[in-house]
């Protein structure tokens, strides 16, 4: 696990955040076809944003993230972000 400080211009931080999300109606696709594609996924968009995934778990019907999410960032703004472009990202290679 990441025990450093991370720094801004003005700031130090340590900001993690354990985030827990499900799809819609609780169905158990993650460990189809899609699995092998979600983290992979989830790195990319991560890696855009400077957002650190420190472990993540993919559970059949749901999804167990730690994140260390800048302070510039609300965590709402985060995963409506991770939520939104994943699914989407998903919808083009699993149609």
């Amino acid at each position: 696990m990441a025990q450093k400080a991370y720094s801004l211009s003005h700031t130090k931080w340590m900001c993690k955040y354990h985030v827990v999300f499900t799809p819609k109606y609780r169905r158990k696709v993650i460990y189809n076809q899609i699995r092998s594609d979600l983290g992979e996924i989830f790195r990319k968009l991560c890696q855009y944003k400077g957002i650190e995934i420190i472990e993540g778990h993919l559970m059949p019907d749901h999804v167990h993230m730690l994140l260390a999410i800048p302070p510039k960032y609300s965590v709402s703004s985060v995963m409506g972000y991770l939520k939104g472009k994943s699914s989407l990202m998903v919808f083009d290679r699993h149609a």
